[in-house]
Order: C-alpha cells, then sequence, then structure tokens
C-alpha cells in the first residue's frame, strides 16, 4: 500500500469482516453483522462482488488509508473493530478510554 494510492493490502479483508452493513448485500438479504465474514468473500479474502453493479454502495465508497490499514492485516481488523465498537449507537458510553 503506498501513501499516495492506498490499495487494498492481499489478504487481509478486515474491511469485509469487522463493520456492520446494514443494507442487504447478495446472500445476505438483512446485512452484515459486524465481526462477521461477507459471505461474498472467496477463499483468497477477496470480493466475489468487486467491479460489479450488486456490490453495496458503501463497500464500493470505502477505501483504504495508511491510518486505518497500517502495515498488517491484524491491525487492520483491531481498527476497525474498534471503530465500529465507538460508532455503535446501540452501545453507551460511559468510559470510552476501555477502547
Amino acid at each position: 500500500m503506498s501513501a499516495a494510492s492506498p490499495e487494498c493490502r492481499p489478504g487481509c479483508a478486515a474491511c469485509c469482516i469487522a463493520p456492520s452493513i446494514a443494507s442487504p448485500i447478495p446472500g445476505m438479504p438483512q446485512g452484515k453483522p459486524a465481526g462477521v465474514a461477507c459471505v461474498q468473500l472467496n477463499a483468497y479474502l477477496r470480493c466475489r462482488l468487486f467491479g460489479r453493479p450488486e456490490r453495496p454502495g458503501i463497500c464500493t465508497a470505502f477505501r483504504p488509508s495508511q491510518e486505518m490499514c497500517g502495515t498488517e492485516p491484524a491491525y487492520a481488523l483491531n481498527y476497525l473493530s474498534k471503530l465500529e465498537l465507538l460508532t455503535d449507537p446501540a452501545v453507551s458510553w460511559t468510559n470510552q478510554n476501555h477502547v
């Protein structure tokens, strides 16, 4: 992943696992819960819908960044999992320092 033009890291798929997706996805008509791998991930952790019109808009708009992806897949998964928790309206935060 270069700083000028970030690209997805092969074998990562953190953005297809950590966040929840409220819109329907082919094979997941109710959307995707946080922490659950999208059914559209193949064995190589690549999206089967990439570049296709059925791909949800939220996925198409999501772009990798150095801040989010870090240097390894574990970092990206941890970062996005924390972000998901911090933005979940169902979670009551009395002390956000624990995340």
